[in-house]
């Protein structure tokens, strides 16, 4: 099958060819199945906003390994550093034998995060490692053991990340018991809100519903910290209002609450500022940060007040491949290319794209139902009608599948998994972007007529 039409999606097989049907046999025999996959293909080259696969398929890449590849796939930048780097040294453990690149992230990371205030930051492997220890930290510095997370919130799939997550299939389904000491508010879904309540309505009652959590569930004087995700991730990418996160940073100042930022999925540009904190004028006691940090090498951090991150003795906080010197190499040019190359920048164009192409989709069908995001992290909620708002999950997979199998990688999140995503790398090319999205339109208008929507 070829697609003469189209300029970089280029198809020479069905998806999947043969040469990727002969690894998926493989796979199935010998990865459990548990672990999921949204295209059925093996990737063979990435560059750019561009992944090739095992058979010659070139596809558009609007997912970014999950908002992992902001500075897109193997930046030229990024690439010759990790390949000057392993003719020194690949690892040596910075507890054992430290190296100088750590340390150069720290300061540059204390450096860029919200605040200036004096700041310590280390390093772990994934964003579930660095909330892990952020809630360590908090807990050792507080003295308290209560954390709080937020309804459709997602921090992650170990132990602790699972028990502030609030989605039970797939991440928490006959898993538990889970951690103790975690409870759950309520996060403003400003597309579901009561019918006939303003925005402004809505946020106070969001608002004085705290206290009333406070006496019903766990006492202000127990909570160590809240951990928010600053627009929702897996939860579908709603966005709060500046009211309310503003008005929950001033309740955790008022109780002595620490505020942690869970900034691994909003960081890094994605939001059209470095961090989504700038956009409600916060400075959150603790951030956490992974995902876009390092162009695709597994690396987290940890950044907060110095007075809380001090809080913890030697040997109480790291890990062994922890702050990996690739990963170190990594960040710090993934860093240049974010203050210097326009990255930020280009994340609002690239939002503004989107946003205005499903404007127009949504005059032509009723399953377009909130189109929503900040910068180039944007979703778009599909739904029987507009009117009944309804939750569409099938016809949701089903765009995301015909894309796929069309050439355009893009994902699903949501509590009602109806939402599609979009995190594509940040340089892609406005001509990339377009035809990219010229499929999902297509995809789009071509499922709602067969349902009759």
């Amino acid at each position: 099958m070829s697609t003469p039409t189209r300029k970089f999606i280029q198809l020479k097989t069905s998806i999947p060819g043969p040469r990727a049907q002969q690894i998926l046999a493989r796979r199935v025999n010998h990865v459990p199945r548990g672990v999921g996959n949204t295209v059925l293909s093996f990737v063979e080259k990435a560059e750019g906003a561009l992944l090739t696969d095992v058979d010659g398929n070139t596809f558009i890449d609007l997912a970014g390994a999950i908002g992992t590849i902001n500075a897109g796939h193997c930046p030229p930048k990024v690439v010759k550093a990790l390949k000057d780097q392993l003719d020194k040294y690949i690892h040596t453990c910075f507890h054992v034998m430290m190296y100088e690149p750590y340390v150069q992230l720290a300061e540059k990371l204390n450096e860029i995060t919200p605040g200036t205030h004096e700041k310590r930051t280390f390093f772990l492997n994934s964003g579930a490692e660095a909330v892990e220890n952020a809630v360590k930290i908090a807990r050792k510095h507080t003295g308290r053991k209560a954390i709080i997370s937020f309804e459709r919130g997602f921090h992650g799939r170990t132990l602790m990340g699972m028990s502030l997550t609030s989605k039970v299939k797939p991440y928490k389904f006959g898993f538990g018991p889970f951690a103790p000491e975690t409870y759950k508010m309520q996060y403003p879904y400003y597309y579901r809100r009561p019918e006939g309540m303003s925005i402004e309505q809505y946020d106070e009652e969001m608002l004085r519903r705290v206290e009333d959590f406070f006496l019903s569930e766990v006492p202000p004087e127990d909570v160590a910290a809240v951990i928010m995700e600053l627009v929702q991730g897996e939860g579908g990418f709603v966005v709060p209002s500046k009211t309310f996160v503003q008005g929950i940073k001033k309740l955790c100042e008022k109780y002595g609450i620490l505020f942690i930022a869970d900034e691994i999925q909003t960081g890094f540009g994605r939001t059209g500022k470095l961090f989504a904190s700038e956009h409600f004028e916060i400075v959150p006691d603790l951030m956490t940060m992974s995902k876009s940090l390092a162009a695709g090498l597994p690396i987290s951090a940890v950044t907060g007040r110095a007075e809380i991150m001090d809080a913890a003795n030697p040997g109480e906080i790291g890990g062994t491949y922890g702050g990996s010197p690739l990963g170190c190499i990594a960040a710090l040019q993934v860093i240049e290319m974010m203050l210097h190359d326009g990255l930020v920048e280009r994340s609002n164009i690239i939002g503004e794209t989107i946003k205005a192409r499903f404007q127009k989709i949504q005059q032509k069908t009723s399953v377009i139902g909130d189109i929503r995001g900040l910068g180039a992290m944007c979703a778009v909620e599909i739904v029987k009608d507009q009117a009944t708002k309804d939750p569409d999950k099938e016809l949701t997979a089903k765009i995301i599948s015909e894309c796929a199998r069309r050439g355009v990688v893009v994902l699903s999140a949501g509590l009602y998994g109806n939402v599609l995503r979009f995190l594509s790398p940040l340089v892609i090319t406005d001509e990339q972007l377009n035809e990219a999205l010229d499929v999902i339109e297509e995809v789009i208008l071509e499922n709602a007529r067969r349902s009759g929507t």
